[in-house]
């Protein structure tokens, strides 16, 4: 027997090891218990399960946008929202801090970094970048392996009725290099359950040990296994349910040291889950799914869904479906979340999806123009009763997947023309220019993914330089990095350790409500209370707790009080010293454009309307920088209107009330402001013009007509010492989000009159321009003001709102300034023509100097002469300062193709020990030398054996 099992567990290694995907169709029931459930009935019958059996909190899903944790680009697994409490972080405030038994079903998005499934989407039929993760969790001790793995048998088993004989299960089998002894209480649990010895496997840290990256918590898992095949030949497993024991934590030198406080953490596909209990042996063929395939069927006309995979896909007709129904799902529920297709980080992940999306389906299912959004209705009737922001942002999902989609087919039509016309260029050996291609892809102009213009150039039998491009990413990736926020320098942190023997020793963390103690002068001036505290421990740089330090070292200090504010609510730490006579300046500008970024937020939503929500904020004494979400660019004359709001606002000079109050009074307020994060309870209220309590009163209205936000940040007494705001910036983070920076008080003042200079010297060069030039050395010289003068209006400090103006008011004096160039060079060229065409006879030739202040004019000349003398070949050369001469010719067509200009031209500016370029028409060169009679009969010389 014992020879069979480990021959059995040998053959399961391999078998799981592998990737688990499902097999591929077949006939055969995965599961002898008809009828099979809707998902949102599984879905449904987990969460009351913990809920009503076993007296677990349901917590509603977190958006897939991390808060607050810049390793993930996107949420990724249901564990996420819950960091802080394995960390021992939580504000004891929150919440959160009060979770001991949670759970949830949690929207993940696996495209891009560590998890990363986008590549494997339609290629199988089980991978997917959107998934629901179906969790449950206790903390701090709440229980542990045995009632865990009690519940999760007993769901499995009783409520959803999969046979006890399709289970398997997988424990930790240790690790002796890391001193971790086999988890046999785990195994031991199984057994007691009913489950044989031969379906109860262990394995290594590989499999069956959890981390949650390269340090922090961690633990053994166990997982539960389901057999596709049913008894019938070899096993075939499936991961459907793993179940994580949080008893370690990794330290930065690679050791495991013991939690001071135990963990279980549960993660169960949805979809997945779904498969087995529908019978299906496909994610893909779930009611999750097949109204998606459907649609796309009908709205494509494309032959049905098979199911295929592989060499058996003909045509990667069913790998498309896959592909457009997944994309679709993760499209409609980022944008949901607040996640728009954009050019860096999510958003450009996210963009990226989209276009795989269109591609797929206009490629391969022949979908017409438009299509990707009609399928998001079919998206928010699947998902929106469990999910109510898909719902809630439909209109919004198909208006920016609409848009997108149409930006990128006209992409594709201008980047097959730009194509084709580089392709012209090149020689038959020639590979395709990597500047070309860069600025093609979804990191240049075009957004178009480069493996599809690959595919292109490959259709038409050309190469692509991929050194060249490797070469562009590499430079890309460098500017990106020079042009990346400054990295603060991480200071000292409390790891979990530390902060569990503080919580062990029963040490209350520290107050810092003294912070909001500070009031408003008569004067006008701020002062800022004092805070008397005590030490309670001192740390060195690496978080070790000691008893004293000596001179020079640097160390950290625990206080029972503070009033320092830290880093929150995109607010900046305090600076300050323990001991400071005086006013804080640091703090007080911070306080300053917290205020003006309430009153900014709220301008927009009364300019823009409110559906304008705030995407997060940074702010400091130097300016504010805030992120919103916009269906277009803000106008010129939104920006100013928004402006103007914020001084009226300040000018008002309104009191500014704060209050903390029970978090539940907050729940039904219209128009109260929130971030999807967690908030402490009670929570801060502040309220511009308006009492709090008359603010929070749902009957008032109040918030709908001021600045009402919950807010953990230090703020004004009063609106006036804002002083004023003004917008110095705005661009487009991605499709539907802007980012503006703005500065206050006596820093706005400076830059409205620089603004206003600005707009003194446009007019000036708008009079200028009006009056005209006598010649074109002096409307040159306009030119170039103007240009400096664009140059100067883009980099200044000013308002966005004017710069955009004389922005466009420059610019339009630069194009009348170069049409009247251009017209006074032609009148010039015409007088120069005539003045020649007077000197020769018409004859095959003409050679001659002319003078000329460009060589734009030069060339002008040129083709005037072989205008009015189509049958004669012209060069002409103009001497200018230092010796320095100018050179443009022309070749008359009956003189080709064995005199060409360009020929004639090198041959020209060669013997000047210069440079010639053209064509061979028209070319142009410049060279240098005291002697133009030997140059002219070079010329003369060239062209006589050419002709």
């Amino acid at each position: 027997m014992a020879a069979s099992v480990a021959a059995a567990a040998r053959r399961l290694r391999r078998a799981i090891r592998r990737s688990p995907a499902w097999r591929g169709p077949s006939h055969r029931p995965l599961s002898s218990e008809p009828p099979a459930a809707k998902a949102s009935a599984v879905r449904a019958a987990f969460l009351n399960f913990f809920r009503d059996r076993h007296g677990h909190r349901l917590v509603r899903s977190a958006s897939v946008r991390p808060r607050g944790d810049p390793s993930l680009l996107f949420v990724n697994a249901g564990m996420n929202q819950f960091k802080p409490i394995f960390l021992g972080t939580v504000d004891p405030r929150s919440e959160m801090a009060g979770f001991r038994r949670v759970a949830n079903s949690q929207k993940c998005v696996r495209a891009g970094g560590h998890h990363n499934d986008l590549e494997d989407v339609g290629r199988d039929l089980s991978h997917h970048t959107f998934f629901e993760m179906l969790g449950n969790w206790a903390f701090g001790g709440e229980y542990f392996k045995e009632e865990a793995c009690n519940m999760a048998w007993e769901l499995l088993t009783q409520v959803y009725g999969i046979p006890e004989e399709r289970l398997w299960v997988s424990y930790f089998d240790g690790d002796p290099k890391a001193g971790l002894d086999p988890d046999l209480e785990t195994r031991d649990i199984w057994l007691s359950l009913g489950v044989p010895t031969s379906r109860v496997l262990s394995f290594g840290p590989q499999e069956n040990f959890w981390e949650m990256g390269d340090t922090g918590p961690c633990g053994p898992c166990t997982e539960i296994h389901y057999d596709l095949a049913g008894g019938v030949g070899a096993p075939q497993l499936v991961e459907l349910w793993n179940l994580v024991f949080m008893q370690h934590n990794r330290e930065a030198d690679g050791s495991l040291q013991p939690l001071p406080q135990r963990h279980v953490d549960t993660g169960m596909g949805l979809e997945r889950l779904v498969a087995v209990l529908q019978g299906k042996h496909s994610t893909y063929d779930t009611d999750l799914f097949s109204p998606l395939l459907n649609a796309i069927q009908q709205g494509c006309r494309a032959p049905p869904y098979l199911g295929r995979v592989g060499v058996a896909d003909e045509g990667r007709t069913d790998t498309a479906y896959r592909v457009v129904a997944d994309h679709i799902r993760t499209l409609s529920v980022c944008i949901s979340d607040g996640v728009f297709p954009g050019m860096s980080g999510p958003p450009l992940v996210l963009r990226r999806i989209l276009r795989r999306a269109v591609r797929f389906s206009m490629e391969i299912l022949k979908a017409p123009p438009g299509f990707l959004g009609s399928l998001v209705p079919v998206v928010v009737e699947t998902l929106g009763d469990a999910y109510p922001e898909l719902q809630r942002n439909s209109a919004q999902i198909v208006n920016l997947v609409s848009e997108d989609e149409a930006a990128f087919l006209a992409s594709l039509e201008r980047g097959r023309r730009i194509i084709d016309r580089t392709l012209r260029t090149l020689g038959p050996s020639d590979m395709f220019p990597a500047e070309v291609a860069w600025s093609l892809s979804l990191c240049g102009d075009l957004g178009l993914p480069l493996d599809m213009v690959e595919l292109m150039l490959e259709e038409k039998g050309v190469q692509l330089d991929s050194a060249g491009l490797e070469r562009l990413a590499q430079e890309e990736a460098q500017h990106r990095a020079r042009q990346a926020e400054p990295v603060q320098k991480q200071g000292l942190w409390l790891d979990v350790h530390a902060l569990g023997e503080l919580q062990r020793q029963g040490v209350p963390p520290t107050d810092d409500s003294p912070k909001y103690n500070y009031s408003l002068r008569p004067s006008g001036s701020y002062e800022f209370g004092t805070c008397e505290a005590q030490v309670l421990q001192l740390y060195t740089e690496d978080g070790t707790a000691v008893a004293s330090v000596g001179k020079g070292q640097r160390c950290g200090l625990l206080l029972d009080r503070t009033n320092f504010y830290a880093e929150q609510g995109g607010q900046a730490s305090d600076r300050g010293y323990l001991v400071r006579a005086g006013q804080e300046a640091w703090r007080l500008g911070c306080m300053a454009k917290h205020t003006a970024t309430h009153l900014l937020n709220w301008a927009l939503r009364q300019t823009l309307g409110p559906g304008t929500e705030q995407q997060g904020s940074h702010l400091n004494p130097e300016q504010l920088r805030l992120d919103v979400t916009t269906q277009t660019p803000l106008t010129p004359e939104q920006l100013r209107a928004v402006e103007n709001t914020v001084q009226e606002a300040v000018g008002q000079d309104k009191a500014v009330y704060m209050e903390e109050v029970p978090l539940a009074l907050t729940a039904q307020v219209p128009g109260l402001r929130s971030l999807d994060e967690v908030y402490p309870d009670p929570v801060r209220v502040v309220s511009v013009g308006v009492p709090v309590a008359h603010a929070l009163d749902p009957a008032s209205q109040a918030a709908l007509q001021t600045s009402v936000e919950l807010c953990c940040g230090t703020h004004l007494l009063r609106t006036g010492a804002v002083g004023d705001l003004v917008i110095i910036g705005d661009r487009q983070l991605s499709k539907g989000t802007t980012r503006l920076l703005a500065i206050t008080g006596e820093q706005a003042q400076q830059a409205r009159e620089l603004g206003q200079s600005l707009a003194q010297e446009v007019k000036a060069a708008t009079e200028r321009l009006s009056q005209g030039s006598r010649d074109v050395a002096e409307a040159l010289r306009l030119s170039k003001d103007i240009g400096r003068l664009i140059e100067a209006v883009e980099t200044a400090v000013m308002p966005q709102w004017q710069r955009r103006e004389l922005l466009a008011t420059v610019k339009m004096l630069q194009r009348r300034a170069n049409t009247a160039i251009r017209k006074l060079q032609m009148g010039q060229a015409a007088k120069k023509t005539q003045e020649l065409l007077e000197r020769h006879s018409k004859g095959p030739l003409i050679v001659d100097t002319v003078s000329a202040e460009s060589l734009s004019v030069l060339v002008k000349v040129v083709r005037q002469l072989c205008e009015q003398a189509p049958s004669t070949s012209v060069l002409l050369l103009s001497p200018q300062p230092v010796g320095k001469v100018l050179c443009a010719c022309q070749v008359a067509q009956g003189a080709m193709p064995t005199f060409t200009a360009e020929a004639w031209a090198l041959a020209v500016c060669s013997h000047m020990g210069g440079k010639a370029w053209g064509s061979r028409v028209v070319a142009q060169g410049t060279g240098s030398t005291s002697d133009l009679e030997a140059a002219l009969s070079t010329a003369r010389a060239y062209a006589l054996s050419q002709l």
